[in-house]
């Protein structure tokens, strides 16, 4: 699948300031993941302050990702009605004091409520800026979802070192939260204003018509993708996202059919690439301690290695699928996913392992966010809906794979569950093969007879 760049065309103008507005995404992106993980160091101290029991904690901070499941289906509909720059700004800023509230919680109760609060929030946070992030890729003709997604595990980091650096300086931590969250709100309005781009008809869906895996632009640039009626409900061309589709018909008139053939996959691709990581944060120190007997200290850098490798391939993932497209690298992704898997599986000794797990995050660094990028050009849905689709169902695939991987590790042992990932990794490859077939089908369809 090439990935050639957009010209500037009436129905497609030329992004008026890209290095600003690329800033101002990413900026949103490393808000947000400095926000989420800043407080996660201070825990422990909110936890004994609360006079919590293990188990009692551990039902509690469900709070987070409860709150996000169920604002995730809403998501959608928020953005549109109240633009996706907004609720990028007013979220980051309202998600900073719901932690503040988290910080300075006097009862159980309400911590559980802040942390619902927030992961709400989130949910609904995250929908926004990643739709404003492909936008802004549209607009420049090329890929940069991946470096966004980089640059939020970026700020996740910042976070939580800020955090930690906190904790051992005595600093409290509602005092940390608020002063964070104050400058973080100032950061996320400001990268908001610089994130606007210029609206134009061919935004009914953000993107419409684009590629299986969302080619970055090429194809979606001549307007025939049908929503060329003026009606991105934008008004002001300020890109601020509250347009409705606009892209309802197809470029012949006729109806489009279900989204659901296009963004199905989507969702098992991304599910695929979320649980490399969901493996590595819950199973990989239990996986080398009990299958490599890897000292514990040893055991304790799996989940870095993983991360660590995804990162570096989410850095690298922009000039990767410019290169050779979104196809290719997430079928790559997928087979790498599963050589990484089938290594940690056979591995006689942890350095094999640690290996593999290298293998398997960088395999699944671009996998999430080249589906957030297709599920923001799918057709014949609303501005958002199909990202925020995509979060939601996402956020259930996170809830079922730890529990089946305990499943089989309990019947069998976790060498034997670590198959898991293997399968999944063959899976999103095949998905990828698919996309790129279909997509083919479909040019040769398109070509001029």
């Amino acid at each position: 699948m090439s990935t050639p760049s957009t010209p500037s065309t009436p129905s497609t103008p030329a992004l008026t300031h890209p290095r600003r507005a690329r800033a101002g995404v990413s900026l949103l992106f490393f808000t947000n993941g400095v926000l989420l993980a800043a407080l996660l160091p201070r825990f422990p101290e909110i936890k004994a302050e609360l006079a919590l029991s293990n188990s009692a904690f551990g039902l509690v901070v469900v709070a987070l990702p409860a709150g996000a499941l169920v604002a995730a289906a809403l998501a959608a509909r928020v953005t549109r009605r109240l633009g996706v720059l907004p609720v990028a700004a007013g979220g980051s800023v309202l998600l900073a004091a719901a932690f503040v509230l988290a910080a300075a919680a006097p009862t159980v109760a309400v911590f559980a409520l802040a942390l619902f609060v927030a992961g709400a929030i989130d949910a609904v946070v995250d929908t926004a800026q990643n739709v404003q992030g492909v936008l802004v890729e549209v607009r420049l003709g090329r890929s940069v979802i991946n470096s966004l997604h980089a640059l939020w595990s970026l700020g996740a980091t910042a976070g939580g070192v800020v955090g930690a650096w906190c904790a051992a300086n005595g600093v409290e931590p509602v005092v940390q939260a608020t002063l964070g969250g104050v400058l973080w709100s100032v950061v996320a309005i400001l990268a908001s204003v610089a994130a606007r781009v210029p609206r134009s008809p061919a935004d009914g869906a953000v993107a419409a018509g684009g590629g299986a895996l969302g080619e970055t632009s090429g194809d979606s640039g001549d307007g025939s993708d049908g929503s060329g009626d003026g009606s991105d409900g934008s008004g002001d061309g300020s890109g601020d996202g509250s347009g409705s589709d606009g892209g309802g018909r197809d470029g012949g008139g006729g109806r489009r059919g279900s989204p659901w053939p296009v963004l199905a996959p989507l969702v098992v691709l991304a599910i695929c690439g979320t649980l490399v990581e969901d493996m590595a944060n819950n199973w990989s120190v239990l996986y080398l301690r009990s299958e490599t007997d890897a000292p514990l200290a040893v055991a304790g850098l799996g989940v870095s290695v993983m991360l660590g490798a995804q990162f570096v391939g989410r850095l690298c993932g922009d000039v990767m699928t410019d290169r050779w497209g979104r196809d290719t690298v997430a079928r790559t992704g997928g087979l790498l996913i599963a050589v990484g898997a089938l290594a940690t599986v056979v591995a006689p000794a942890y350095p094999v392992a640690l290996a593999g797990l290298a293998l398997s995050g960088f395999g699944s660094a671009t996998l999430v966010p080249a589906a957030f990028a297709a599920a923001g050009r799918v057709p014949g849905l609303p501005e958002g809906t199909g990202i925020a689709l995509l979060g939601w169902l996402m956020r259930i695939g996170f809830l079922v794979t730890s529990p089946v991987v305990g499943g089989l590790s309990d019947l069998s042992n976790l060498r034997v569950a670590w198959v898991v990932p293997l399968v999944a990794g063959l899976v999103a490859a095949a998905l990828a093969h698919r996309a790129r077939r279909t997509s083919a089908v479909e040019r040769g369809r398109a070509a001029p007879r």
